[in-house]
């Protein structure tokens, strides 16, 4: 009856927050509190098990040091040289945005990345008069398609690696790096030739544009040089995270005090935190609430154990299934959960005379990461930059975000079959 109550209560608020008739943070929240007033889980499971807390703690953090950031005019600094660069060129605009994107989020976390380059990006559309979606769409894209390649890109390749020792941060680069860049390539054409006619030139705006001197949106005040110093910081904290081994989380927060802590008198804490993306963190809690509910059931648990019971220790069927299984749930539900329940299911293969389990980790990380675009909530980059844009007046509408999202999926699946079938699964039949 729990398992009925649990599914119910996330099918229903999965409906109602891709209907957006009410705040999708009230909706999800909702749905969280009904498992507990139902008795799914206690708050102190929702506390200790189900809520994320390493996931708010580094957005919150990020969001502060975006918030300080914006208030020395670094942004508009930015997104005018750039488009100067290119000479206000919409495509060129679209591609060099993608291309940036996507390092920053294999190099980074494509939450942090995001959290960056999406008040540039509206900068942009709002001075050069553009539609802001295609650029938020293959924002979205090209975060979670980047993410993929690296440890530390996306969370689920993080607990893969913590989870095996042997996937090292270069281990990811060399199997993943191949496949992103051809997906990233394959993506990039499609979104050019789909809103080639609708980014057309703004003539008066270019001229605008190219007569404008970016220094001029410079505050040149201390806190611009404390804002970039501990921005800079804080990057290359993530990106020492494979050799101090200190948690992202750790990083971010430890960046964002030390900023509020030096700018306190001039950007004032209050202020700032008003400023923070509130509907965006609450709607993550909500989420990680009812998909708690679901692992609580055990619905997450059952479809793991499906696929062990299903394949029979097949390595080249079992690839495939946990490359398509995770790409197809990693759009509904958030991919954390699900590759949390997964890891012990795939070390569990050895039982079955596995030796080289390999394939299955890469078929896990490149299904969970990919399957994030499908839907607007299917990866934490998705949904934080849902939130930015609609704190700009720019809300990305969930079925139209649909409508780009699941082919995408389908042809990234596609593509990742055939990787992982000539580069691993052909290999494999041939030895035996």
């Amino acid at each position: 009856m729990s398992a009925v109550v649990a599914i119910a209560v996330f099918i229903i608020s999965y409906f109602f927050i891709m209907t957006e008739k009410i705040n999708r943070a009230l909706v999800a929240l909702s749905g969280g509190v009904l498992l507990l007033l139902t008795g799914i889980y206690r708050w102190e499971d929702a506390y200790t098990h189900y809520i994320d807390w390493n996931t708010i703690a580094l957005l919150f953090s990020m969001m502060v040091l975006v918030s300080i950031t914006k208030k020395t005019g670094l942004f508009e600094f930015i997104a005018i040289a750039f488009a100067q660069r290119v000479h206000g060129a919409p495509i060129p605009l679209l591609v060099g945005c993608s291309v940036l994107t996507a390092l920053g989020s294999a190099l980074l976390d494509n939450v942090t990345t995001v959290l960056l380059f999406v008040p540039i990006v509206l900068t942009l559309t709002r001075l050069l008069q553009l539609p802001s979606f295609p650029y938020l769409l293959t924002i979205i894209f090209s975060a979670n398609i980047g993410g993929t390649a690296t440890l530390i890109g996306d969370p689920p390749n993080i607990m893969i690696g913590q989870a095996v020792e042997h996937l090292t941060f270069l281990s990811f680069i060399v199997h993943l790096g191949p496949v992103v860049v051809l997906l990233f390539s394959v993506m990039m054409i499609s979104v050019v030739i789909l809103f080639r006619n609708k980014l057309k030139k703004n003539e008066d705006r270019i001229d605008q544009l190219m007569g404008m001197v970016g220094t001029a949106y410079l505050k040149k005040t201390p806190m611009l040089y404390q804002s970039v110093t501990v921005l800079l910081l804080t990057i290359t904290g993530f990106l020492l995270h494979p050799v101090f081994h200190i948690e992202l989380t750790t990083v971010a927060v430890a960046g964002a005090l030390l900023l509020l802590l030096l700018t306190d008198k001039e950007a004032g804490t209050e202020k700032v935190f008003q400023e923070v993306e509130w509907i965006t963190l609450f709607f993550f809690i909500g989420l990680f609430m009812l998909v708690g509910g679901l692992e609580r059931v055990g619905v997450i648990d059952e479809l793991a154990r499906g696929i062990m019971i299903l394949t029979e220790g097949d390595l080249p069927f079992t690839a495939l299934l946990i490359l398509w299984t995770a790409g197809l749930f990693s759009g509904i539900i958030d991919n954390i959960p699900f590759v949390a329940a997964m890891i012990p299911v795939v070390k569990e293969f050895q039982s079955y005379g596995m030796a080289n389990l390999d394939p299955l980790w890469w078929s896990l990380a490149l299904g969970a990461c990919l399957g994030g675009n499908g839907t607007l909530i299917g990866a934490s980059a998705n949904v934080v930059v849902a939130g930015l844009a609609e704190g700009n007046g720019q809300r990305i509408p969930f079925i139209k975000f649909l409508c780009y999202g699941i082919p995408l999926v389908l042809v990234s699946l596609i593509v990742s079959t055939i990787y992982i079938y000539f580069r691993y699964l052909v290999p494999f039949q041939q030895s035996l």
